[in-house]
């Protein structure tokens, strides 16, 4: 919609309130309400100020006014809120200069889209991601100078199987989730009314399932779309999910690893580049690619360890990417074989089918920030024609010693991929996408706020191991 379609459409469905979304550095989202009768014309150019020094990663507080311009193409109602609700993500202002922030991550996946078309390899990038949650019942957790805990409990989680009461079983063994029917899949219809909704707030949805852990491991795809509207879209999604299990008195996560022993949550990323609506993927070459997809893998792959650091950005993230478990952290591109970090799916011989998936990101990432740096990463593999050597299609996870040591990995804690990124972001700022001083800032606030975080506090299991020492 433009400007003036929002204004209309407001109109017409008797909306009173407008909300203005926006994400910080972390990937929370963040709003603020405005009575409808405060929407113009104007407020289109104009914007709202807003208090930058409040959101984690933006602005010191002497420099804390910015403006949030509302973007009208991305307007909804929102079906969660009693008051009608209309709802637009906003870009973010510099007051003074009237020129983009510089940390507001929606900007920085604008530069990229804009930076692949002055490249002219192509004109489109699209993203597909998947991203999987858990639904729980409850949670409790805290953290204090003498107490550390976390509780999570899920009618569905197989622990349960032993309970005196209200005990109907149906429920998922430990890695055996993937696809049963109900009952034994508890949140089928659960999972049908969150696409509902999505499919009312405009998400294309392809399908929803179970997935493969117990205590309600779900996921819900998405179709795919061009790269900012489908980080937009991903933060929709989550919204949603939540909102609609919130409703039945469920909480979602997606949190990587909440549970131990059991799958994680992944954020699969599928993509491909076209020019002048022409797939740019599809060839004669291994898997049905063309030369060009070739190079991009060869850039996921060269940068892959930097990535990490935005891709797999929370300490938790690597309690998912643990050799010889269920994520891929083997630095390895085969078609079909999920055990490497880049799959070529082979559903179809179709050319407009022709993609690459990138298997190693989790949905803790920002997906502006996610997706835009996987774009920077294959572009730069395409640009400098790097060769991402041959293709490993066997069982990664049944190779010797000696054969790993060949196939170099992901980095093992939060701490080691901030260092890769340290030493390696350079493909970054091709273009202004990204900023040193955005990258420092990421780099220490990770540093700061979670790795040396989590590094200070005593482990509940570390008294398991060491208080009789």
């Amino acid at each position: 919609m433009t400007p003036q379609e929002v204004l209309e459409f407001a109109k017409l469905n008797e909306v009173q309130q407008v909300d203005v979304r926006f994400a910080d550095i972390p990937g929370l989202s963040h709003h603020i309400t405005y009575p409808v009768k405060e929407i113009t014309l104007d407020s289109f150019e104009s914007g709202f100020g807003i208090d930058g020094s409040s959101i984690r990663g933006w602005a010191a507080i002497n420099e804390s006014d910015m403006l949030l311009i509302p973007d009208a193409a991305t307007a909804f109602l929102d079906p969660f809120t009693e008051i009608k609700t209309l709802v637009m993500n906003g870009n973010v202002i510099d007051p003074i200069t009237r020129q983009h922030y510089e940390r507001d991550p929606r900007w920085i996946a604008m530069k990229a889209e804009n930076y692949l078309q002055t490249t002219g390899l192509a004109d489109t990038v699209y993203f597909g991601a998947e991203a999987e949650f858990f639904i729980f019942d409850n949670v409790r957790f805290d953290q204090s100078m003498h107490e550390g805990f976390y509780h999570i409990d899920s009618e569905e989680g197989r622990w349960n199987s032993g309970r005196k009461e209200n005990n109907l079983g149906y429920r998922p063994r430990v890695k055996e989730g993937y696809f049963p029917v109900p009952p034994t899949d508890h949140y089928h219809d659960l999972r049908a009314e969150m696409v509902q909704v999505m499919t009312e707030c405009g998400l294309e949805i392809e399908c929803h399932h179970h997935e493969v852990a117990t205590a309600g491991q779900c996921e819900i795809d998405q179709r795919y779309n061009t790269m900012v509207k489908s980080a937009d879209n991903m933060m929709l999604y989550k919204y949603i999910v939540r909102n609609v299990a919130y409703r039945y008195g469920k909480t979602v996560t997606f949190m990587p690893k909440p549970l131990f022993g059991d799958n994680g949550s992944g954020m699969h990323c599928h993509q491909s580049l076209w020019r002048d609506g022409k797939p740019l993927f599809a060839g004669e070459l291994y898997a049905g690619l063309s030369q060009m997809a070739l190079w991009y893998i060869g850039g996921l792959l060269k940068h892959a360890r930097a990535l990490s650091a935005i891709i797999a950005p929370t300490t938790n993230s690597y309690k998912r990417l643990v050799p010889g478990y269920e994520a891929p952290v083997n630095l390895a591109y085969s078609r079909r074989n999920r055990s490497a970090a880049v799959r070529i799916p082979m559903y179809s011989s179709s050319p407009k089918s022709k993609r690459i998936e990138f298997r190693p990101p989790d949905p803790s990432a920002n997906p502006y920030l996610a997706f835009s740096a996987l774009l920077m990463a294959g572009l730069d593999g395409i640009l400098n024609k790097v060769d991402p050597g041959d293709s490993l299609d066997k069982d990664i996870y049944d190779l010797s010693p000696e054969e790993l040591k060949a196939v170099p990995s992901m980095p093992a804690s939060l701490d080691e991929a901030l260092d890769c990124l340290e030493s390696d972001y350079e493909f970054l700022l091709k273009g202004d996408v990204f900023t040193a001083e955005l990258i420092d800032t990421y780099i220490q606030y990770k540093r700061k706020n979670e790795a040396e975080a989590i590094r200070l506090r005593p482990h509940p299991y570390e008294f398991h191991l060491y208080y009789d020492i």
